[in-house]
């Protein structure tokens, strides 16, 4: 019994050694760092500057197309001149007077040859308005009056043949002459420049306003007669159906004057050349070009006794002819039932020709001193 006592003392005597010499500190622990939370967030939206308006498109400025139709060539011309008489001028067309001046302005251009195989031209406008300088002005023929006569035109002359002052007269021909004229040749003038570089006789011209100016007084009606109408009907592509390629065409009217018409698809034109170069107009430097081709062939022949071999050109009646539109040709048949009736213009078959939309050319030959060749 004393020894189980004497154990238990002996043991809690060591309590206190035992625990000062071997208990450690617990090592601190560290609080780990709260667990991320499993929700992804959302990624901001991106700031996005609103794209500007754009700019309305302009409204295409309309074009304007007047209402009125020019009867010499089936485009849109203003209604105040539609019923005008044409005017129709005599031009030099011999090599010594080119430039022409204005020519490029007429809706249709009538050649025919003239004494020593030298063609002038009859130009005809539906209206001068806007025209400027026009010339160089040359002499009368009967032949050129017949075709102004068929448009009911005001005739614009510079003299002319005893034949030609004759008819003037007896068919009552409203016309301007500068150089018998009177009052008349108030509209016309020299040319300064033209006189010294070409000559006097290739120096008489006259401009749109001035004719107009001595028209607003002067003695003749400026609107077509009562029951007048150019029977010519246009569409928009007067290309010959059946016609054969013409896209280059030479007309020899003599042994002094050839011209040639090339056809420019680019354009849907036949472009005028002569005498080896372009057919320009001193105006503006511009190329005659043509929608309308015309070669008629009538008789010729020099007047019995005329010392100056001056012409009878058959202008009246009917006769076979070529017309040229689109780069095709196809033969025609072309009338005129007297001097003051315009021609008109066939099919072999008797139909009516359209023309093309636009200025035409007439060629007036003879088959036995003028040649027509095309390709």
């Amino acid at each position: 019994m004393k020894k189980r006592i004497l154990a238990v003392l002996l043991a809690l005597c060591c309590l206190p050694c035992l625990t000062g010499c071997g208990e450690k500190e617990a090592p601190a622990v560290s609080t780990p760092p709260p667990a991320a939370s499993s929700v992804v967030q959302p990624e901001p939206e991106p700031i996005v500057k609103p794209e500007p308006e754009p700019e309305p498109e302009p409204e295409p400025e309309p074009v304007y197309v007047p209402s009125g139709t020019n009867p010499l060539t089936g485009l849109p011309m203003e209604e105040e001149y539609e019923d005008l008489r044409p005017i129709s001028i005599m031009l030099n067309n011999s090599k010594d007077a080119q430039p022409q001046l204005g020519v490029s302005q007429a809706d249709i251009i009538y050649e025919i040859p003239a004494e020593g195989g030298i063609p002038r031209m009859l130009g005809v406008f539906q209206t001068v308005e806007g025209v400027e300088t026009i010339g160089s002005v040359r002499s009368s023929r009967p032949y050129y009056i017949e075709a102004a006569l068929g448009h009911d035109a005001i005739y614009v002359h510079a003299g002319g043949s005893f034949d030609a002052y004759e008819d003037l007269a007896n068919w009552g021909v409203a016309n301007m002459d500068g150089v018998h004229g009177g009052k008349d040749a108030q509209a016309f003038w020299r040319d300064s420049n033209r006189k010294a570089n070409l000559g006097y006789e290739h120096s008489l011209v006259t401009s749109g306003e001035k004719i107009l100016e001595y028209l607003t007084n002067g003695p003749y009606r400026t609107t077509h007669k009562e029951g007048y109408a150019y029977p010519q009907t246009f569409v928009e592509d007067g290309t010959p159906a059946s016609g054969t390629d013409a896209s280059q065409v030479t007309v020899k009217f003599s042994n002094y004057k050839t011209g040639t018409f090339d056809y420019d698809a680019e354009t849907g034109l036949y472009l005028v050349s002569q005498y080896g170069k372009a057919h320009t107009d001193g105006n503006t430097g511009e190329q005659l070009g043509v929608t309308n081709l015309l070669v008629l062939e009538t008789a010729i022949s020099i007047i019995s006794g005329d010392t100056e071999g001056r012409l009878n050109v058959r202008m009246t009646g009917s006769g076979k002819g070529t017309f040229f539109c689109g780069g095709k040709a196809v033969e025609i048949q072309w009338s005129k039932a007297d001097r003051s009736s315009p021609f008109t213009y066939s099919l072999a078959d008797g139909t009516p020709l359209p023309l093309g939309q636009g200025k035409s050319y007439v060629c007036i030959i003879s088959p036995k001193s003028s040649t027509l060749t095309y390709n």
